[in-house]
C-alpha cells in the first residue's frame, strides 16, 4: 500500500559521479506512492557529453525501478529539465508507462492546485549566458566533488551531521543569495497569474517549502548534495523530506 500519495524529486543527475543514487533507491524503497513526478535533470546529458557516461549498477537500477513503479499502476510523470532538454522534443509521449510532459498542473487531496515544472525557464543566466551556466556548472561539481572528499573524512573523524560545501558557498555569496530570490519569486509570479496555489520545481539545487506572498513555493532540491523530495501525504499535507541528511 502507498504511504504517500505522491513524490517529487528533481535533479538526479544520472550518469555522473556526483549522483547518489544509493541513497534515492533507499527512499524510494522506504516510500511506495499513487504518484511519482521526476521533474527534470534526471540524467545529466550536459555532462556525460562533456565528461563522459559513468553508469553504476545502482544508476541503472534507479531506471529499473522508477520503469517497475509505471508498471505496477503508479502514476509516473517526467517533466525534462535543461540537463536532458533532448527529452523535451517528446513531450506528450509516453515511454514504459511513463508519460512526458513539459509541464503539469498537480491537483492535491486537498484541492490546491500546483504548477510541475523544473524551472530553468525561470533562470535567465540559463535562458540567456548557457556558456555562463555551463560555467557554474562546472564549479558547482567541483565543489560537490570535494564535498565527498570532506564527508569522508568528516566520517573517519567521527564527526556528527552533515554539511555541505555547495550550500554554505550558495549561503554566503550575496549574488548567488540575491538569484535564488529572483528564481522564486518569477516562479511565484507566474503560478499566480495562471490562479494556481503555488509550484513545485527543481534546478537550482536548494531544497525548501515556503510561503511567499499567500501562495506556497517548493523546490524538490537534488541527488547530488542535498538528498531530499517533496512527498504529499495521503491527507494532502506536503513535507520537505532530507534523506540521511539534516538541512541546516
Amino acid at each position: 500500500m502507498p504511504t504517500v500519495r505522491s513524490i517529487f524529486i528533481s535533479d538526479v543527475h544520472l550518469g555522473t559521479r556526483a549522483c547518489q543514487a544509493d541513497r534515492l533507491l533507499d527512499f524510494l524503497r522506504d516510500h511506495p506512492a499513487e504518484n511519482l513526478f521526476l521533474l527534470g535533470d534526471i540524467i545529466d546529458l550536459w555532462q556525460i557529453s562533456r565528461s563522459g557516461l559513468y553508469w553504476s549498477a545502482d544508476h541503472n537500477t534507479v531506471l529499473q525501478k522508477i520503469l517497475k513503479r509505471a508498471r505496477h499502476g503508479e502514476t509516473v510523470m517526467f517533466i525534462p529539465g535543461n540537463h536532458d532538454e533532448a527529452i523535451r522534443e517528446y513531450a506528450g509521449t509516453s515511454f514504459g508507462g511513463i508519460q512526458i510532459e513539459l509541464t503539469h498542473t498537480h491537483v492535491t487531496a486537498t484541492g490546491r492546485k500546483f504548477l510541475l515544472i523544473h524551472g530553468d525557464a525561470f533562470d535567465q543566466v540559463t535562458r540567456h549566458y548557457k556558456w555562463v551556466a555551463l560555467l557554474g556548472d562546472v564549479l558547482y561539481n567541483f565543489l560537490v566533488r570535494i564535498n565527498i572528499w570532506l564527508s569522508w573524512l568528516r566520517r573517519s573523524l567521527r564527526r556528527p551531521g552533515y554539511w555541505s560545501l555547495a550550500g554554505y558557498a550558495k549561503r554566503k555569496i550575496k549574488k548567488a543569495v540575491n538569484f535564488i530570490f529572483d528564481f522564486e519569486d518569477a516562479l511565484i509570479r507566474h503560478a499566480r497569474e495562471n490562479k494556481l496555489d503555488g509550484v513545485i520545481c527543481g534546478h537550482i539545487h536548494w531544497p525548501n517549502i515556503k510561503d511567499i506572498g499567500g501562495l506556497t513555493y517548493m523546490n524538490c532540491g537534488d541527488w547530488v548534495d542535498s538528498c531530499t523530495a517533496i512527498v504529499e501525504h495521503l491527507n494532502g499535507e506536503m513535507e520537505l523530506i532530507a534523506w540521511d541528511h539534516k538541512i541546516n
